[in-house]
């Protein structure tokens, strides 16, 4: 099965009173290399600059079997600084190349379209317009079943409305769509069981709603489905990662078998807390299992 990801690809720099760390990242990315590692061909396409950190990502994209298609950046390749000091909630900021990001839709990406099993979509320009139809168009000619979480963020968002509106346009008619506690609150200033139903009513048909430390809930088939998250050892060191590794985990059993009834959504589901939870032991955002705690000192998972 193979899986083409549209959507960011940069450098995470992290910073706090231990330090300036930097890692190899953006949701897409995220989502592409987790599906390498739970065995699903993955390509990805985004903007990347002819620049050191470009390097960084194409070799780290490399070390886990991940394709690209990169999209030339004028402004070189997108940055995202996290600062979380004194256990306060962590600011972000965004350079201009994350901020200007256009994706383009030649034919090498409407090739891989459409040799994709699924396209995924995530934290994607939704409120530039142009770009929002060119990959509805996209994604129109080559006929393929879609995946999206809008992952909006503050930084990167211009216009909350043509966001919103661009995010539905793709997500109507979806095979499956991601949102959190987060984007409810931003796009739509409700709450996630509400925006949970309003997706559903437009046309998705699987919603997988998660609510950070409480779980998450998958809605489709007329089957609603919720479970904590799981309960591994070790303590949690980073939560960064671990939406974009539940929506790896659930991508990769949509294209694996086929969705038949309650038993395989709570299958999928608690296969994607087990991969968020285990996700949140270490630093950074690439995807990990439970095995990875195995034999592993729990006091010493993450340092």
């Amino acid at each position: 099965m193979s899986v083409v990801v549209i959507g960011d690809a940069l450098i995470d720099e992290l910073r706090d009173d231990s330090g300036v760390r930097e890692f190899v990242g953006g949701a897409a990315l995220n989502v592409a290399v987790g599906l390498t590692r739970l065995g699903v061909r993955a390509t990805l396409l985004a903007i990347l600059g002819d620049d050191e950190p470009a390097s960084r990502v194409r070799h780290y994209l490399d070390d886990y079997g991940v394709g690209l298609i990169a999209t030339p950046s004028l402004h070189g390749t997108a940055r995202a600084v996290s600062t979380r000091t004194g256990g306060g909630e962590p600011t972000y900021e965004f350079n201009e190349a994350a901020q200007r990001r256009r994706i383009r839709f030649g034919d090498a990406e409407r090739a891989a379209m459409t040799d994709a099993d699924l396209v995924v979509v995530s934290c994607f320009a939704f409120d530039d317009a142009e770009q929002t139809a060119d990959l509805a168009a996209a994604v129109a000619a080559v006929g393929a079943s879609v995946a999206v979480d809008p992952n909006p963020r503050t930084g990167m968002l211009h216009d909350k409305a043509e966001f919103v509106r661009g995010f539905e346009r793709l997500a109507a008619g979806a095979a499956l769509v991601k949102v959190g506690e987060d984007d409810a609150a931003l796009l739509y200033g409700e709450r996630l069981d509400a925006l949970r139903a309003r997706l559903i009513d437009l046309g998705a048909r699987a919603v997988l709603a998660t609510e950070g430390a409480a779980g998450a809930t998958i809605e489709a088939d007329g089957t609603v489905v919720t479970r904590p998250v799981s309960n591994l050892p070790g303590r949690v060191v980073d939560t960064m990662g671990a939406g974009d590794a539940a929506f790896a985990a659930t991508i990769a059993a949509l294209v694996t078998d086929e969705p038949s009834g309650a038993d395989y959504w709570r299958a999928v589901l608690q296969a994607a807390m087990d991969a968020a939870a285990a996700t949140c032991r270490f630093e950074g955002a690439l995807l990990r299992t439970p095995s990875a705690l195995v034999a592993v000192d729990p006091d010493t998972v993450g340092t």
